[in-house]
């Protein structure tokens, strides 16, 4: 069963298309996993660009993310505010660079763990067949030129 509200996609919507299923299922998921950590699905994306010690800009982030700028601004704004990352003028240039806190790296890591938490629950639930046709069917899909 797919938990989505009926107003984001109207069952007669869903019943007669393949890719309204797909954005139903990933809503769902996204909606449970933003509950379950409190987190943005734009700020955790924030956080897992700037993994392994990187450090962007805004605009970086934004076009690495296919982000809005003004998105990226305000989330980014928001965390610094909570300590989870950091602004540095950049040596060269206006840019300022942004880069994970200690905070925020140990905020991050937490995340993951529930993305992984998640995972599991996915992986008991599906046989390997199942996870296999799934995996290789939404290859296939994200393949196709519309």
């Amino acid at each position: 069963m797919i938990i989505v509200p009926e107003k984001e996609i109207p069952s007669n919507i869903l019943k007669d298309s393949v890719l309204a299923h797909i954005a139903a299922a990933y809503f769902s998921v996204s909606k449970q996993l933003e509950r379950k950590t409190q987190c943005s699905a734009t700020r955790g994306f924030i956080l897992s660009t700037l993994r392994d010690g990187a450090t962007l800009n805004q605009n970086q982030i934004a076009t690495a993310l296919g982000l809005d700028r003004t998105v990226v601004h305000r989330s980014i704004k928001t965390m610094v505010k909570e300590g989870l990352v950091s602004e540095k003028k950049a040596e060269v240039g206006r840019a300022i660079q942004i880069s994970l806190t200690r905070k925020g790296t140990s905020y991050r890591k937490r995340l993951i763990e529930a993305r992984r938490a998640a995972d599991l629950t996915v992986r008991k639930e599906l046989s390997a067949k199942d996870r296999s046709t799934l995996v290789v069917l939404l290859e296939r899909i994200a393949e196709l030129t519309f």
